[in-house]
């Protein structure tokens, strides 16, 4: 073979080496993302295999039932962990309370305010799935009346309320709130003045009785 024909072909045949060598190291790197990505994922593909097995054989018939926790296993618990108080108004929340408690005491003194109420207290309903969406879901001021019945909810919207899910989160109390009765009104920080808030009371809270 003449010379130089010789140096082409040995071009060439780098070439082709080097091709061949960088599919099989891409295929190698391939496997091992594969591999790796298995490796941190293991834990849905056992998922989805215990889930298949239940729903070909069921529930094992000698699987134990969740035990529930009892008063002495909570009382044990308890005592070994540690508590601190957590107060139950922020300070801005704590001005806006002592001047409307202040007001509603002033135009009937038979009212409360309350914080930080339990919807779960002070509502109930028939339907298990809806009173479980506002058991755990509490209204900032409550307005109860000389029976003890709950009549105005007052939400203290700060500066960072609306953030994330906080909208939804009201959306949802307030419309059982207004399907018990229960009528609902937001005080913003830095936006409801004195006169507003004084303004708000006399429109809620009934006047005693005896009052001419």
């Amino acid at each position: 073979m003449p010379p130089e024909f010789l140096e082409p072909m040995q071009i060439a045949a780098v070439l082709l080496f080097g091709i061949v060598a960088g599919m099989a190291l891409e295929r190698f790197l391939s496997k091992l993302q594969r591999q790796a990505w298995k490796e941190r994922n293991r834990w849905r593909w056992e998922r989805k295999r215990v889930v298949a097995s239940a729903e070909i054989w069921g529930p094992r018939k000698d699987a134990p039932a969740p035990k529930p926790i009892d008063a002495a296993e909570q009382l044990r618990i308890v005592m070994g962990a540690q508590f601190s108080i957590q107060p139950l108004l922020n300070k801005s929340e704590v001005r806006v309370f002592k001047e409307l408690d202040r007001m509603v005491l002033d135009r009937n003194p038979a009212w409360q305010v309350m914080a930080q109420v339990s919807l779960g207290e002070i509502l109930r309903s028939t339907d298990a799935n809806a009173y479980s969406c506002i058991n755990s879901k509490r209204v900032d001021l409550l307005l109860v009346d000389e029976t003890c019945r709950p009549r105005h909810a007052l939400e203290y919207q700060g500066r960072a309320h609306h953030q994330g899910t906080a909208a939804a989160r009201d959306a949802v109390k307030k419309e059982a709130l207004r399907r018990a009765g229960i009528s609902y009104h937001e005080i913003v920080g830095g936006h409801t003045t004195p006169s507003e808030l004084r303004q708000l009371v006399e429109k809620l809270v009934d006047r005693p009785a005896t009052a001419k």
